[in-house]
């Protein structure tokens, strides 16, 4: 017994060793996000716990995992319920894994390599309409006297800027104030993989965040100091959790009855751009995306605008 607990103990040292390493050369050599670190951590912990409860002496070591515990744990994956998308994830956690104990020469060879990720249709984004989305952007209008000036400019602020650049919430949520010039209209995002991009804003959200800095932004904070763009009301960085709770909370005051989240606005500020004559290559450099095939998903969206378009368009249609 007492043997049999020291080899799971061995085991379970040397995962985690090696799990830490991953995250690690995540972090410092491809400048992974704290989201991404966290996704790998969690998909990654929860395999190495899989391989724990087998109490299998051939766990001590990474070479002894073959290919068909992986597909044993994600045949589990899928008997517990997970989505096609989750245990995709899962398994591009894991193969990435492999991939670094690879070049790390901690295994010898990499047993991920003939697993394929499970087939699924990607799921089209979910956009609201422009009439939607300016009644979330003309809330300050139903502003009653009793209400907190301060807290609507900044929620006016946060939605005028997310829609005026398709920013992501963590992007959002991570800004400083050095990172909007207002006097040249743009704003310096850091994006996934620490790439940066500079978004044109137009003049109106100017105006709101502009408004938000001067008023709202110093009656928060007082006599305090912060380099965050958005605050909460207690004068911290607002997180993403506080703008998912906002938004919620905005767009059912607007009379939006279709849920609206953070990716929701990214992607209505897509679909609407696109909509409006933009290039897919010019959309795919304001979203960040590394690769046009992640950003063409939105053309899906835009084929009955186009149709709209042209029958109205053309002399015969």
């Amino acid at each position: 017994m007492a043997t049999n607990q020291l080899k799971l103990t061995n085991a379970s040292t040397n995962l985690n060793h090696h799990l830490k390493m991953f995250l690690n050369f995540m972090h410092v050599e491809r400048g992974a996000s704290s989201n991404t670190i966290n996704a790998y951590q969690n998909d990654l912990s929860q395999f190495s716990n899989f391989l724990k409860l087998q109490n299998q002496p051939g766990f001590i070591h990474w070479e002894k995992v073959h290919a068909k515990h992986i597909s044993e744990f994600m045949i589990l994956l899928q008997d517990r319920g997970y989505s096609e998308t989750s245990r995709s994830r899962k398994l591009a956690s894991i193969k990435s894994f492999f991939s670094f104990l690879l070049n790390e020469g901690i295994i010898p060879e990499d047993t991920s390599l003939d697993l394929s990720s499970p087939r699924y249709s990607p799921t089209l984004p979910h956009n609201i309409s422009v009439s939607s989305m300016n009644k979330l952007l003309e809330l300050p209008k139903l502003a009653k006297p009793s209400d907190k000036m301060h807290l609507i400019l900044r929620n006016h602020s946060m939605l005028e800027l997310m829609y005026a650049t398709g920013i992501r919430v963590s992007e959002m949520t991570n800004l400083n104030l050095k990172d909007l010039n207002i006097s040249e209209s743009y704003l310096r995002v850091i994006g996934k993989g620490n790439k940066e991009r500079i978004l044109p804003v137009y003049s109106e959200a100017l105006s709101s965040v502009e408004s938000w800095i001067q008023v709202g932004r110093v009656k928060i904070l007082g006599n305090k100091f912060s380099n965050a763009l958005f605050l909460n009301s207690r004068g911290n960085r607002l997180t993403r959790q506080g703008f998912w709770t906002i938004l919620k909370r905005e767009s059912e005051r607007a009379g939006i009855l279709e849920p609206v989240t953070p990716h929701t606005i990214r992607h209505s500020f897509a679909t609407h751009l696109l909509q409006g004559g933009a290039s897919l290559l010019h959309v795919q450099s304001l979203l960040g995306h590394s690769s046009i095939s992640t950003t063409q998903i939105y053309t899906h969206l835009t084929d009955e605008h186009v149709r709209l378009e042209y029958h109205k368009a053309h002399p015969r249609a």
